[in-house]
C-alpha cells in the first residue's frame, strides 16, 4: 500500500494527486498539439475539482497559472496567457515534433485517448469516478461539437469502453446533459454569446 507520506508533496493541495498524475501525463504526450489539447482537457477538470474558484471572475487565468505551477512549468503547451515562470528559468529545449500515431476517433482527440488511459490506469474509488464522469462528459461535448445532428449517448459510452481497453464501464444510472447544455459550452468556449453574433460597434467619422 503506498501512503501520502510516501509520495511527494502536492505543489497544491486543492486539486489533488488526480490533476496533478494527469499533468504528468501531460508532460509524457510527445506532440505540442495533443499536449495542449490535454491541458485544456485538464484545466475543466481543475475547475470541477475546485468549483469555489469559478466566483473569481478571472478564474481561467488562475487555473492555467495553477497548471503552470504543479507542473514546475516545464509543460510545454500553448497557453491562453501570458503566464511568467518563476526563479527566472524562462528557457527551456523546445520539444521535437513527433507523429501522433493512429487516432481510433479523430473526433476526441489524441489528448483525450491519453487521458482515458490514465483514468484506467487509476485504482477504483471516487477520485477515478469523479475523472471518468468529466471525462465522459467531455467527449459527449467534443461530439456533439462534430456531429450536432446525431445525438447518441449509447454510442459515446461504447466509444469510451472501447477507448479503454474494456476497463471502464459508465454506470447505468449515469446521466449526460442534453446537447443544448454541450453546444452553448462550445458556443461560451469560441467566446460567442447565446442567441447570436457580437455586434460590431459603429466607428464615428
Amino acid at each position: 500500500m503506498e501512503y501520502n507520506t510516501q509520495r511527494p508533496q502536492l505543489k497544491i493541495s486543492d486539486y489533488g494527486r488526480v490533476v496533478s498524475k494527469l499533468i504528468d501525463k501531460a508532460k509524457a504526450i510527445e506532440s505540442r498539439e495533443a499536449r495542449s489539447e490535454m491541458a485544456m482537457l485538464i484545466v475543466d477538470v481543475m475547475a470541477h475539482v475546485n468549483p469555489k474558484i469559478k466566483e473569481r471572475t478571472d478564474y481561467k487565468r488562475i487555473l492555467w497559472d495553477h497548471l503552470m505551477i504543479m507542473s514546475d512549468y516545464s509543460l510545454d503547451v500553448d497557453c491562453p496567457y501570458n503566464i511568467e515562470r518563476h526563479d527566472g528559468e524562462d528557457d527551456h529545449p523546445a520539444s521535437m515534433q513527433y507523429s501522433q500515431g493512429s487516432i481510433k476517433f479523430r473526433h476526441y482527440g489524441k489528448a483525450m485517448e491519453s487521458m482515458i488511459a490514465a483514468a484506467a490506469d487509476m485504482e477504483e474509488g471516487e477520485e477515478r469516478d469523479a475523472l471518468v464522469s468529466q471525462i465522459a462528459h467531455a467527449m459527449k461535448r467534443l461530439y456533439v461539437h462534430w456531429n450536432s445532428d446525431n445525438d447518441d449517448d449509447d454510442l459515446i459510452r461504447q466509444q469510451l469502453h472501447d477507448l479503454s481497453g474494456g476497463r471502464i464501464t459508465l454506470p447505468a444510472g449515469f446521466q449526460f446533459h442534453d446537447s443544448k447544455y454541450y453546444a452553448d459550452s462550445v458556443a461560451a468556449s469560441n467566446g460567442k454569446k447565446e442567441g447570436g453574433k457580437k455586434k460590431k460597434k459603429k466607428k464615428n467619422k
